[in-house]
Parts: structure tokens; C-alpha cells; sequence
């Protein structure tokens, strides 16, 4: 298995890898017996680990953490200890897609909206979408609605399922908790990832930014421009940056 370095950003320990050599690790992963997790912090979920450090535990516990977002590749620069580059959970997620698809492991989609009258459930149009650019690759899922009395059906769901790879998509940092707490019961699972709002995308209920915005590192301001009501998510970017100039890592464990 690759050996990766790591790089401590507020506590955080992340993987110093670029997306191809993540993406190897994470193949290493899936092909090692036993079972695995991928976690994918951008600064929102670091500054919530500095916030709440029950959940470091939880983020450091991953056998692959990757920075996904800029904020925390500027702070990396910040604290002398650079990491090599952003490394997008959604891009991660399409390359394990593709070699789920060629290497016949099948996958299990948890999250997204329930099904309504006027649509399909999004894990199974994200499916439906994938199939037809990949017509091999087998997929099963469910919706991320559910009452803590249902996780172990849930579990025995996706155990049943035989997937190997298991996306987990109920948001930050409710899918690393269900991730962590429940790491032990997998059977058929070798590597698992909190994954956001990735399989909207997949479906194509949300978009992702223009090219100019993912290429000058101003996806965040598309999204604000999309949906105002983030404001208060953004300004964990700000508290984040400054929290790390002016503390580093001497505040955290």
C-alpha cells in the first residue's frame, strides 16, 4: 500500500498527496482485506473539529484524509507545512466510479433525497446516470432519511447488498460519525467515503462550478452566488484562516 505523508492542519491530519496518488491509495484500499475509510475535510470541518474536538477522533481514525478545499491548502502554506493540492471529494469519487466499473466491485449509495411523486430517489438517479455511461456497474442504495432506531436494517442493507465500496452522502459530519461509529459491522465493505453532496451531482440535481471557477479556486463564491443563505457557512473560511494565523497548531491536539 502506498505510504503517504501526513501534514497536521488544526489537527487535522491530512494525507500530503496529489489527486492521482490519492486515488491510488484509495485503490490499495479497496483491494487490501479488512475494512477502510476515506474522510474529505475542507475547512468548514476542521474548524468544527477545532469547535468540537470529539470529532477528531472520528476525522483522524481514516485510513485516507483528503483536503478538499482550498482553504485548507492555503492554511497548510500558512503553517509552513504545505500540501500539495486541493484533492475534490467529487473528483475522487467519479475515478473510484470508473475503476468500480472496470474492476466489476459494486458500489452502494447512501444519502440524498427520498423519491417524490415527480422523481426517483437521487442515489438511484445518480445510478441511473452512471449506468448509462457505464452499463456494467452494479449500484444499490438507499435515501439518507432515516431514525437512529433503523441504523443496524440499514447496516444489514448494505451488508446484504454484497457492495464493496460504500459512498456515504448525508453531509458534515453526520456521514463520518455514521462512518466511524458503525466500522466495525461492515461484512462485504472494504473502503467507505463521506462524500457530501456528491451524489446530487451524480444525478445532476445540483451543479458543480464553471471551469473558470474551479480553476482560479473561487467554487465556494459560486456556490454563495447560487444560494446566499450559505453566508453562514462561508464565514467558517474566514474564522478558519485567521484562527490559524493567529493560533497554528498549538490550540489543537
Amino acid at each position: 500500500m502506498p505510504q503517504t505523508e501526513k501534514i497536521n492542519v488544526r489537527g487535522v491530519y491530512f494525507d500530503n498527496v496529489t489527486m492521482e496518488e490519492g486515488f491510488r491509495k484509495a485503490v490499495s484500499l479497496i483491494e487490501a482485506e479488512g475494512f477502510s475509510y476515506m474522510v474529505t475535510p475542507n475547512a468548514e470541518i476542521v474548524e468544527a473539529c477545532v469547535e468540537n474536538p470529539a470529532l477528531y477522533e472520528v476525522v483522524n481514525a481514516a485510513d485516507l484524509i483528503i483536503p478538499d478545499g482550498v482553504g485548507v491548502v492555503y492554511a497548510s502554506k500558512i503553517l509552513k507545512t504545505p500540501l500539495k493540492e486541493k484533492v475534490a471529494g467529487i473528483e475522487m469519487a467519479a475515478k473510484v466510479v470508473e475503476y468500480a466499473a472496470k474492476e466489476h466491485k459494486k458500489l452502494y449509495f447512501f444519502g440524498g433525497a427520498k423519491a417524490s411523486d415527480e422523481r426517483k430517489a437521487v442515489w438511484e438517479l445518480a445510478a441511473d446516470a452512471l449506468k448509462e455511461k457505464y452499463p456494467e456497474i452494479e449500484i444499490a442504495g438507499r435515501d439518507g432519511f432515516f431514525n437512529e432506531e433503523e441504523t443496524d436494517d440499514i447496516i444489514d442493507g448494505i451488508n446484504q447488498s454484497g457492495a464493496e465500496i460504500l459512498f456515504v452522502c448525508l453531509g458534515a459530519p453526520k456521514q463520518e460519525r455514521f462512518i466511524y461509529k458503525n466500522r466495525k459491522k461492515f461484512t462485504s465493505v472494504r473502503f467507505a467515503a463521506g462524500l457530501g453532496g456528491t451524489l446530487d451531482v451524480f444525478a445532476g440535481v445540483a451543479e458543480r462550478a464553471p471551469e473558470f471557477y474551479l480553476k482560479h479556486n473561487l467554487e465556494w463564491l459560486y456556490r454563495f452566488s447560487k444560494n446566499p443563505s450559505r453566508v453562514g457557512r462561508m464565514l467558517k473560511l474566514p474564522k478558519f484562516l485567521f484562527g490559524t494565523v493567529f493560533h497554528g497548531n498549538k490550540s489543537v491536539k
